[in-house]
């Protein structure tokens, strides 16, 4: 399987519901070291498994709605913890959405699997992966 990583990275605030949470129920910060990997078995007609400024501009065009954002403010995420899990699963459901527009080129119609990962620090980090 080849694969071809991107990365950018977002600020944001939140807090969370729930006691198994402590001192984060209350607003806080974070910022997210993003990798959105790619992958596929065979390379497309060009040699690539994605075009890797088509993949940089899109993963940066979803992380630019969320940056600098309060996400307990985002009517979408009413009801939920975005907890880092949920913010990787949120948006590799945009970068596969991007996919079948045709946004990352003709070829990332042949992408098999995405995989998002949201790195919170050096130490710790979480990660939606999917096949398309």
């Amino acid at each position: 399987m080849y694969s071809l990583t991107v990365r950018d990275h977002f600020m944001i605030a939140h807090s969370f519901n729930g006691e198994v949470f402590g001192p984060a129920q209350k607003l806080h910060g974070a910022t997210y070291v993003v990798d959105a990997s790619f992958m596929r078995a065979a390379l497309d007609g060009d040699g690539l498994v994605v075009d890797i400024g088509l993949a940089s501009s899109v993963l940066g065009e979803i992380l630019a709605e969320f940056n600098y954002r309060n996400l307990d403010e985002v009517e979408d995420f009413r009801g939920h913890n975005t907890t880092t899990e949920f913010m990787a699963r949120v948006i590799f459901e945009r970068l596969a959405e991007a996919v079948k527009a045709g946004r990352l080129g003709e070829g990332a119609r042949g992408l098999e699997r995405i995989k998002v990962s949201l790195k919170e620090s050096h130490i710790a980090w979480a990660s939606y992966e999917s096949a398309l």
